[in-house]
């Protein structure tokens, strides 16, 4: 499961320092969807949003070992998101081949409609960070909770299922379910915050 999470200064440092073939899988499974969606918000198609999401991995491994935190929260991601930004601007500047030009009021609504890529990240992309970084600590987490501990979390937290239904299916007491949704929903907010507090 993806999430954009804070990034790990351990996986940066990682990444950095020697050819990690595990460390590049950890920041792909955490990185790529982040891109993708970000490049997809900035009006690139699928097919595009692959190509330009390719050059934007291509670019962070030739220069992350010249990469150097700034000290504010964030630096790693503003630094991605900005390398994702120059790639968009560079991808949407360059001429087309076979490109018929339009006029009238439907390029002026078309050129309007594109995202001004000098913004900070709009709340959107930090929503979709801290979502994403949610589901990374989910993914490591899962293996933590024995099954019926975990369902009675996953179905009443996430599923939305009253609590009563689920505890007479998993033969649970309902104080039992709440105190599974408790356990795991501090152990997450212990995880999120681990993996900010190394970014």
């Amino acid at each position: 499961m993806p999430s954009s999470p804070e990034t790990q200064l351990s996986l940066i440092v990682r990444l950095q320092t020697a050819r990690d073939e595990a460390a590049w899988a950890e920041f792909l499974i955490v990185y790529e969807p982040l891109v993708l969606g970000l490049l997809r918000k900035n009006g690139l198609q699928d097919c595009d949003a692959q190509d330009v999401c390719q050059q934007v991995l291509a670019a962070v491994i030739r220069d992350i070992e010249r990469w150097k935190p700034d000290g504010a929260a964030a630096s790693f991601r503003r630094w991605l998101f900005q390398i994702t930004r120059n790639r968009v601007t560079s991808f949407l500047g360059r001429p087309r081949l076979g490109t018929i030009a339009l006029g009238g009021t439907d390029a002026q609504e078309m050129m309007a409609a594109q995202p001004d890529l000098h913004e900070p990240l709009s709340d959107d992309s930090e929503q979709d960070y801290h979502q994403h970084l949610l589901l990374c600590a989910i993914g490591q987490v899962r293996s933590e909770f024995r099954d019926a501990t975990w369902q009675a979390f996953w179905q009443t937290c996430v599923d939305g299922r009253p609590v009563a239904e689920v505890a007479k299916e998993l033969g649970m007491s309902m104080g039992n379910v709440y105190v599974a949704r408790s356990r795991i929903m501090a152990r997450l907010r212990t995880r999120v915050s681990q993996m900010q507090a190394e970014e």
